[in-house]
């Protein structure tokens, strides 16, 4: 079977689907691939190490997904500008996609991926049980977000992060609050530790304390009742009632006006993302403290936070720049493309179709197929 890499088109987007590494073990396993020409160059893979792989490299990407059977990809496609033509256009109809769709805000995109008949698995709705935890790209680039979300705070911190005992007198160690103790939440405090910070976090699930604390971290908590009121079957965490809302509030404000440096993380699936810093909690932070909003993608998680901008408000900086994991674009894409590539040999165990759709994960991850849209009632 065919496999095809182009190169991502979506801004400010430099992973690759696919490295020399998983690019071997594909063609080890019967598959036959091919390379857009300049598709690893944001991941520093040059054109040369492909073709030492065994990838044939291709230059025009109409060619490319034209004669490809199955295409991986990490972002969902887009518009070609320069050939003023859809990716989906370009895809061979009845071929095979694999991407991270977003597909529960795409409808429109699904719609056109049912058009053309194309078999479309996205990555974000995987189930998180222990047979994927090899593909599960979310988390894979949660962690890559959550270490990162820490260095950007640090470079903007005007403070140093540790604490230093020097013969001019002390230096107090930078305060650092995670919001959502989540694959994200967790790298970010491990990080923020390792850089010599005070840690605290909050998360509405109890079982988070146990993870809070093993890093080091202090675990802030309200109380909600069970484990069963505040996540979901697949462990994210779920939407409060009002007056466990009002609570949480106030015990963020307290921290937050403490904080020298502030890493939210909370995502509902399907939904905007819940504000947990109002504009009166970023009043009372300390002039220079800095907010990393994780959960910019989908609106953020601190009331004043720009999509895809970062900007200073009263003193505080606030970066809600979005897709942190392609900022470390190198060893992102060997994480995701290692995702991909255990995906693909599940679902194509012998290099060709078709595939077995009653399977738990490839029942999961479809969402368009012979022409139908097919969202399960959780996702939709």
């Amino acid at each position: 079977m065919k496999v095809a890499i182009p190169k991502e088109i979506e801004k400010e987007e430099h992973r690759v689907a696919a490295t020399p590494e998983t690019v071997k073990k594909m063609i080890a396993a019967r598959f036959t691939v091919a390379v857009e020409t300049g598709a690893g160059k944001g991941s520093s893979v040059a054109d040369r190490e492909y073709e030492e792989a065994g990838a044939t490299l291709v230059s025009s990407v109409q060619s490319l997904l034209q004669e490809a059977e199955i295409v991986l990809k990490v972002q969902k496609p887009t518009l070609n500008e320069t050939l003023n033509r859809h990716e989906i256009d370009l895809l061979k109809e009845g071929a095979v996609l694999i991407a991270l769709l977003q597909a529960r805000t795409s409808p429109d995109l699904l719609s056109k991926l049912a058009s053309r008949r194309v078999s479309t698995f996205s990555l974000d709705f995987l189930p998180r049980i222990a047979r994927t935890q090899n593909m599960d790209a979310l988390t894979s680039q949660s962690n890559i977000a959550g270490y990162k979300a820490i260095l950007l705070a640090a470079e903007r911190l005007r403070k140093m992060m540790p604490l230093m005992m020097t013969a001019a007198g002390t230096v107090a160690p930078a305060k650092v609050l995670v919001l959502g103790a989540g694959v994200a939440g967790l790298q970010a405090i491990a990080t923020a530790k390792r850089l010599g910070a005070v840690v605290e976090a909050f998360d509405t699930r109890p079982v988070a304390k146990e993870q809070v604390e093993s890093l080091g971290g202090k675990f802030l908590s309200i109380e909600v009742g069970g484990r069963h009121e505040v996540e979901d079957a697949g462990g994210y965490a779920k939407a409060l009632p009002e007056e466990i809302q009002r609570k949480e509030q106030e015990l963020i404000q307290e921290h937050v006006e403490k904080a020298d440096i502030v890493i939210t993380t909370a995502l509902i699936p399907g939904k905007p993302a819940p504000i947990l810093i109002n504009e009166k909690a970023v009043r009372g932070m300390k002039e220079g403290s800095v907010i990393v909003d994780l959960a910019a993608e989908a609106g953020g998680n601190c009331a004043l936070t720009k999509p895809g901008q970062e900007i200073v408000h009263n003193g505080v900086t606030i970066v809600g720049l979005r897709n942190l994991p392609s900022l470390v674009a190198y060893h992102a894409s060997q994480l995701y493309a290692r995702n991909v590539l255990n995906f693909l040999l599940e679902l194509c165990p012998k290099a060709t179709l078709p595939f077995n759709l009653e399977d738990e994960i490839f029942k999961s991850t479809l969402v368009t197929h012979e022409g139908k849209i097919l969202l399960r009632q959780e996702a939709s």
